[in-house]
């Protein structure tokens, strides 16, 4: 064969290879999924869980505990408004609340990723426009992917830190490109980025607090804002995606408003008295017997209880490791070994709550009821003894007590843990080296108080001492975001695609990084390596494998006492207001119901 003959060969071969590549085998798509395909086609009408046709028009109120001074969310600082993030601010993709994490069209009309998800590209909808109506470009993508990856949130900022590069290919078309393609979650976290007006914002002053009402391109803007009191938006006439498929049968009130109360008891009260709207009830004793008012009996209060396919809100009383008192596992076992679920829930709660197993109890990806399997042995084989052998069995459950508040078996299996780890009782009190074994738990209000005395009053058994400190809501934020605090008690939310939030949660990357949800300081390199491992995950069953090895980690790190949970989501809401009869699958995923009403639910028809 010729050399030119060899030549015109080599050419061919190498332009068939780059044809193979990834990058090259890319294509515009209306949606995207984490795995598999988008269970919705290009051409669908709306959302299955939402009622299309909804009547639009009338307003509706939610209640909050507490007080607030901003309504930036995205920024640390502050105590933000609810509201700003979902009904003024729209992601450049809508996620489906039916479906694990699968976005569709909103602000990007298009998704452009290749198979190893090394960059994402959005093309997007030219008739996007922010409320003052200026258009939706590519500027304003890169400019939120910047000033939040500067400015934002820590989540958010681990997030956007992954971009190694911006391209606007035209003003309307923009990629991403990443550093590292092994989190295959990224496309889609892009896709999640709240689109923030370049034009609008004062990237200098950003990340400070404040109450000045901010420029979106959602349904609605804002209204009315009273200072620590409540805040009020109303539904933009001009929203250019009212039409958008992903947007029909949602946001149908005229205005939404959030108004402040500062103890749950006169909250409570105040609905009864229809000053607002819809409760998201949390307290067992109020859903047992305090429904017992004239609107209730007669019909104007309709309760329901609503279940989803979520996992289980991993609700618990968080080790700050970072705490000598709590730095020995064995300490933090004993402790939680110490919490009388039976006596609490049957005392407290008239056996409406069940004990919390792990930190995604209730589903697939729990590790409770679960062997682990041969991929997660191999996922585990580098960091031997990291979970304990009843943990890795599936058959670990939460202490259980016999329900008399003074269980003196447990007491002494406990004690003989604190032992093991060189405190000893004299003269009453657990010490060790001269110092008593003594923390703090710091509590937001009242009902959480409670919970805290009763748990307090059995640690007596052990004679260990524990000071109760209540404080306000904006106290209570800046001790929790600054980790100034022993234990407190947090609310792990999951989804059925947990990813890269869980680094925010629990890497070592965050751990003494003020804002992190890494409450218990966790610094562990086999949950950092079980994190990577669920990111990069190509199928559901390594993905599933990672995600119990992470569970099994933490339960067995005992970061956290295990507390309890309602089957399911307790609703409470005045008959003027309406929900449609299917309920979404994820519906709470970002948080509680408070999050999601406003989307989902509608004016009553006259």
């Amino acid at each position: 064969m010729s050399t030119i003959g060899q030549g015109i060969l080599l050419g061919i071969a190498i332009l068939a290879s780059l044809c193979a590549t990834p990058s090259a085998l890319a294509q515009p798509k209306p949606a995207i999924a984490m795995r598999g395909e988008p269970a919705l086609p290009a051409d669908f009408a709306a959302f299955p869980y939402v009622d299309a046709d909804a009547p639009k028009g009338g307003s509706v109120s939610y209640p909050m505990l507490g007080t607030f001074d901003s309504v930036n969310p995205f920024i640390v600082n502050g105590s933000p408004s609810p509201g700003t993030n979902i009904l003024v601010y729209e992601t450049v993709m809508a996620r489906s609340f039916d479906e694990p994490f699968t976005f569709y069209p909103l602000i990007a009309q298009t998704v452009e990723t290749p198979a190893d998800r090394s960059w994402v590209e959005f093309t997007l909808d030219l008739r996007a426009k922010f409320s003052d109506g200026i258009p939706i470009t590519a500027e304003d993508l890169k400019f939120s992917a910047e000033l939040l990856r500067e400015k934002g949130r820590p989540g958010a900022r681990s997030s956007y830190s992954q971009i190694a590069d911006i391209v606007i290919k035209d003003p309307h078309r923009i990629r991403f490109v990443f550093k590292d393609a092994s989190n295959r979650e990224l496309p889609l976290l892009m896709a999640a980025m709240p689109v923030l007006p370049k034009h609008a914002i004062d990237p200098v002053s950003f990340d400070k607090s404040t109450l000045k009402p901010m420029i979106g391109s959602g349904p609605y803007m804002f209204d009315s804002i009273d200072p620590g009191n409540s805040v009020t938006f109303r539904k933009n006439p001009d929203w250019w995606g009212k039409d958008r498929p992903s947007n029909r049968g949602l946001y149908n009130f005229d205005r939404i408003r959030y108004v402040y109360y500062r103890d749950p008891v006169t909250m409570f009260e105040a609905f009864k008295t229809d000053q607002y709207d819809v409760r998201d009830e949390n307290e067992a004793a109020n859903w047992a017997t305090g429904y017992d008012f004239p609107a209730a009996r007669d019909g104007r209060v309709i309760r329901q209880e609503i279940a989803n396919g979520l996992p289980k809100p991993a609700v618990g009383w968080v080790f700050n490791t970072r705490r000598p008192v709590f730095t020995d596992v064995r300490v933090r076992q004993a402790l939680s070994m110490m919490f009388d679920f039976e006596w609490a829930n049957s005392r407290l709660f008239d056996n409406l709550y069940k004990r919390t197993c792990g930190y995604f109890d209730g589903s697939i990806l729990s590790a409770c009821g679960h062997p682990a399997d041969e991929r997660e042995k191999a996922l585990l084989a580098p960091f031997p003894g990291a979970v304990s052998p009843n943990v890795m069995a599936g058959t670990w459950r939460p202490t259980v007590s016999d329900g008399s508040g003074r269980d003196r078996t447990v007491a002494r299996q406990a004690l003989g843990l604190l032992k093991e780890a060189g405190w000893s009782v004299r003269d009453g009190k657990l010490q060790k080296e001269g110092k008593p074994l003594a923390f703090e738990i710091t509590v937001p209000d009242k009902g959480t108080e409670r919970i805290a005395l009763v748990y307090a009053d059995g640690l007596k058994l052990l004679g260990v001492e524990v000071n109760i400190r209540m404080t306000d809501d904006a106290q209570f934020q800046r001790r929790k975001q600054n980790y100034d605090f022993d234990m407190l008690p947090f609310a792990w939310q999951s989804s059925l695609s947990p990813g890269t939030e869980q680094n925010f949660r629990w890497s070592s990357a965050v751990a003494d990084q003020p804002g992190s949800f890494n409450f218990a300081g966790v610094k562990s390199p086999a949950v950092d390596a079980m994190i990577r491992a669920m990111l990069a995950a190509d199928t559901q069953e390594e993905f599933v494998a990672a995600v119990r090895a992470l569970d099994r980690l933490l339960i067995s790190g005992n970061y956290a006492i295990p507390l309890f949970h309602a089957p399911r989501m307790w609703i409470a809401r005045w008959n003027k207001t309406t929900r449609p009869d299917k309920p979404a699958m994820a519906l709470g995923a970002y948080g509680d119901t408070l999050a999601s009403d406003p989307i989902l639910a509608h004016a009553k028809v006259p």
